[in-house]
This record gives structure tokens, sequence and C-alpha cells, in this order.
């Protein structure tokens, strides 16, 4: 049985006015996405809260599912999807299509939404992983540099998921009711040396008085 997810008051308000300015989401779940991408050439992972699951075997509730891809390799998923789902470049709330028109997306930074047609709900969100000269990079940390394999791992179910320290890494910037949870889960189960990047991490990025910090010390 999934736990369910805890949301602020704040968090379901914001919710429900992101639903009316962009539209319904009818996100998939990894298996859903490991067909989305069968036969796609390129690497792809999941990151995000569906990445701590797997890692923790702690099921949860998710709002979505986030598949990340290298910058570099995005005119390989325009041809993977073809014209069966259209593809929409999203930086900052500005949506623009991803297709021959405009075939770059606004920004390397930026996520990707995918969805079959107007009419249809997004069904995956896909922010995408800068990189250098194919290699993935931290978005928050320059000289985090590493080649995919060693940024991400491969569960079970045949999925490559971003590693469980670098997930904790990112969502230590919001702190989130979900974040602590995951933390919560997470923590235990990490080794020294993923306890102690996390940590070095967290305080250089994030500051010294960061509240995880605290915690990554009295294990």
């Amino acid at each position: 049985m999934r736990e369910p997810l805890e949301r602020t008051p704040e968090e379901v308000a914001e919710d429900e006015a992101f639903f009316r300015k962009y539209g319904e989401w009818a996100p998939l779940d990894p298996p859903g996405l490991a067909d989305f991408m069968a036969g796609f050439p390129r690497p792809w992972w999941i990151v995000g809260g569906w990445a701590i699951e797997a890692f923790t075997r702690a099921p949860r509730e998710h709002e979505d599912v986030d598949l990340s891809i290298l910058a570099c390799d995005v005119p390989a998923l325009r041809e993977h999807v073809g014209a069966r789902w259209h593809l929409w470049s999203n930086h900052g709330g500005t949506l623009r299509p991803l297709d021959d028109t405009f075939p770059e997306v606004l920004d390397v930074r930026s996520q990707i939404w995918v969805r079959a047609s107007a009419q249809d709900p997004w069904v995956i969100d896909l922010p995408l992983t800068p990189d250098r000269d194919g290699l993935w990079t931290n978005k928050f940390l320059d000289d985090h540099v590493l080649p995919v394999d060693d940024a991400t791992w491969v569960a079970d179910d045949g999925v490559r998921y971003l590693r469980p320290e670098i997930v904790l890494f990112y969502k230590a910037r919001q702190c989130r009711p979900k974040d602590e949870r995951d933390l919560d889960r997470s923590l235990p189960l990490l080794s020294a040396d993923q306890r102690a990047w996390l940590r070095d991490a967290v305080r250089t990025r994030w500051g010294g008085d960061h509240a995880w910090l605290e915690r990554f010390d009295a294990g």
C-alpha cells in the first residue's frame, strides 16, 4: 500500500492554480516510462521521488514522474517520439512547442513536457540535464561532472535512477514535507561515503546553517 503524500494547504492551492493554467496531468509510472522510452538509443533515467522509492523500497504516492536525459540528446528524443507525441519546452513557466519550427529548447536547464495533443493530459515532465562533452553535470555544483553510469544506478526493474544522495541534495533546496520524509527513509540506507558527500554538498551549496546538516553528522 502506498503511503499518502502529505501536502500543505499552500501546496494544494498552488497545484490547483497550476492545473487551471497549464492543464491536467496523468503522469506515467516507471514501467510506463520504460515502455515510452523503449528503443531510445541514448541514456535516460528517473529522478525525484520515484528514484527515492526505488532505493528505499518504501512506496508512497507521487504527484508526477520526472524523467531526465542529457541536453545534447534532445534531437534523439524528438526522433524517438515522432508525430505520436507533442513535446513542449518549458522554461520558467513559458511554454513553446519543440518541433520543426522551434527545434531547440528554450534553455538547457529547462524542462520538456509531453502530451499526445491539446485535448490530452500531460504524461511526462522531463527536466533536462546539462551535459559537458556528453558527461552528466550537477545543475547546482559546477565541478560535479560524471559519466552517466556513475551518477545513476539500475534497479531490479531494469530502470535507471539518479543516485539517492544526489536526489536528496536536490531536495535539500526546498525541504518540503515530502522531501523530509524521503530523507527520513533514505538516510539510514546511505553508505558512509554517500552520507559524507551529501553533507559536504549541502554545506557547500545550501549553506552551513542548513537544517539537515546536524542529521548527517548525528548518523
